[in-house]
């Protein structure tokens, strides 16, 4: 398990692991008040799926609730972003296809969290 200014990531395969061609797997922890900033992967189609709790995504500039069971497409070249404005923690499955590599999804120059201080490190 990775963590990225309070955001946890744990790959559960990465780009080219165990024998796929097209995918890459990430779990995704946020912590209540934690967030991702906005983000866009050119070739990569992107699906997220909650599997606890509740907060919002952003694609294309179009911010909705979401909650657990929810599964949300995220289409190549687009903007977007997840947060958790929630009271408790928000856990989701991220899929990239073709596959993206992790240091790629979540490194802390992408990684925000609100009320976030560089002296925190």
């Amino acid at each position: 398990m990775e963590e990225w200014h309070r955001l946890r990531t744990h790959v559960l395969m990465d780009a080219g692991e165990l024998g796929s061609r097209n995918l890459s797997v990430t779990w995704l922890e946020l912590p209540a008040g934690a967030e991702q900033s906005l983000r866009s992967h050119e070739e990569a189609e992107q699906a997220y799926i909650v599997v606890r709790g509740a907060g919002s995504m952003s694609v294309a500039g179009d911010t909705q609730r979401v909650t657990e069971g929810d599964l949300i497409l995220v289409p190549p070249a687009t903007d977007h972003s997840i947060a958790n404005d929630g009271e408790g923690e928000l856990a989701c499955i991220s899929v990239q296809s073709p596959p993206v590599a992790a240091s790629e999804l979540y490194s802390d120059q992408l990684a925000e969290v609100a009320g976030y201080d560089d002296e925190d490190l």
